[in-house]
């Protein structure tokens, strides 16, 4: 008896998870939706790709109401390289969408000394918790709180650090037309 539920229990289970979905016209013209495939006679015939169990095939409603209620904010530094690719490698993995701030001039150094009590980067802000600890666990920990998904639900991403602003040169003072240079008592003539 308990194999004969496993049997079926089992073939429910592989019919159900291999079904591939078909839309068609049929002979009075109208368009109908299936698991199985049409008859002969239909017209049109398309087999439809499922996508994953998300809102619009894009992102979960875990993962959307996370990012809404707390997103993610992460203070890095140019010259942080291997701690601060820790923090993106976790936030990559579980596919969570952030803003990354690269402080590099005097007011993302305020702001990161506002948000956090400190200059030392990485720091991770999710919602309103901030995780200075350079740790994957720590950042594991604080999104957990919040509410995002574990990793494997979401798709991962692939963010990078920001580029590297380069400073502005100094505009160099223009040229003196060449009269205006030959001008005065002691220019040659």
């Amino acid at each position: 008896m308990i194999t004969l539920r496993l049997s079926v229990l089992f073939f429910v289970l592989t019919t159900t998870a291999s079904a591939q979905p078909y839309r068609w016209v049929d002979e009075k013209g109208r368009v109908q939706y299936s698991d199985t495939p049409p008859p002969a006679g239909a017209k049109g015939v398309q087999k439809k790709q499922l996508r994953d169990n998300a809102i619009g095939g894009q992102t979960s409603y875990q993962l959307d109401k996370a990012t809404r209620e707390s997103p993610v904010t992460l203070y890095s530094h140019p010259d942080c390289k291997d701690q601060c690719q820790i923090a993106r490698d976790t936030l990559n993995k579980r596919g969570i969408p952030f803003k990354e701030v690269s402080v590099d001039d005097q007011p993302k150094q305020d702001e990161l000394k506002r948000v956090s009590g400190g200059i030392n980067v990485p720091v991770l802000v999710v919602g309103g918790q901030v995780e200075a600890t350079i740790s994957a666990q720590a950042y594991e920990r604080a999104l957990d709180r919040a509410g995002y998904p574990p990793a494997g639900v979401a798709r991962p991403r692939s963010q990078t650090a920001p580029p590297e602003e380069k400073p502005a040169e100094p505009a160099k003072p223009a040229a003196l037309p060449q009269e205006s240079a030959r001008r005065g008592p002691y220019a040659p003539r």
